[in-house]
């Protein structure tokens, strides 16, 4: 007889299932990943020979964006993933028939997580390389810690900010709206589309929510004027706050059990077109 397998190993298990399942939907693979992607290159192509006037220098727009998009990417990856994903699966009645189960409930949540973290990570990376490669991006070998501890302490905190909302959404048909009434807006005004002046009523706005702090954070890393090592540890402090307080609500709210608006999983979607023919 086997032994018991460990909760490491379960953890695993569940990340490569969610990650699995997260491939073989098209349309959460394109607006996770391949849409910055596409933003990228077209605002590149049209406004990549611009530069943002700063107090130490003009600052290419091509590495502007590319660290701005990077970290919308991992944004979109555990925020907007999280947000979209949690309810459909409760509303299908899988988050119940996992709690049935003698999975520890802590490790499908940990799977969960787990997996948005890895494709935020790859979703960064892609979106690094091709500006390295095709968009002059500066590497300093010496700020690296800096973006690796500023992106754990932003996937965390937005991990925990995409349960949250989870939380409170009641049915999957509202969770896309939801995340993308939520997160879209903020881009736009979070140094991520563009350049936002920094006496601006918008600015003082976007400095009040986490993706901002964040997205600057994760840009200085790559700016040729900001000193190594680039810690911005007031911003990583303030998402952290942000992610604990998604976490605080997550923990509160969070309900396994569908809401019953609508009709649970194919079987239960036939049963009801029958039930009203």
């Amino acid at each position: 007889m086997s032994a018991f397998p460990s909760s490491l190993s379960m953890v695993l298990r569940q990340t490569q299932y969610q990650l699995k399942y997260f491939t073989r939907v098209p349309v959460a693979l394109f607006f996770t990943i391949i849409l910055p992607l596409v933003m990228l290159v077209l605002f590149n192509a049209l406004f990549g020979d611009n530069t943002i006037e700063t107090d130490e220098g003009d600052w290419s727009v091509r590495q502007f964006y590319t660290g701005g998009l990077a970290a919308y990417t991992a944004v979109s990856a555990t925020f907007s993933n999280l947000a979209n994903m949690v309810p459909i699966r409760r509303d299908e009645g899988v988050l119940k028939r996992w709690r049935s189960t003698p999975l520890p409930t802590w490790i499908y949540i940990a799977g969960f997580i787990c997996s948005a973290i890895v494709i935020a990570f790859v979703g960064a990376m892609v979106m690094l390389t091709v500006g390295v490669v095709f968009y002059d991006l500066s590497i300093e070998w010496a700020k690296m810690p800096a973006a690796v501890v500023t992106f754990l302490v932003g996937v965390g905190a937005f991990a925990a900010l995409g349960m949250a909302l989870a939380s409170i959404i009641k049915t999957a048909s509202s969770a896309s709206a939801a995340a993308n009434a939520t997160i879209l807006p903020l881009a736009f005004i979070s140094d991520v589309f563009v350049a936002t002046d920094g006496d601006s009523a918008l600015t003082t706005i976007a400095n009040i929510f986490p993706l901002k702090p964040f997205v600057n954070a994760f840009q200085d890393c790559f700016n040729p004027f900001v000193a190594a090592p680039a810690f911005d540890w007031g911003a990583l402090a303030f998402v952290a706050a942000w992610g604990l307080l998604g976490l605080g609500i997550a923990m509160k709210k969070f309900t396994w059990e569908p809401s019953g608006a609508g009709p649970r999983g194919r079987r239960a979607a036939r049963a009801a077109a029958t039930a009203q023919g």
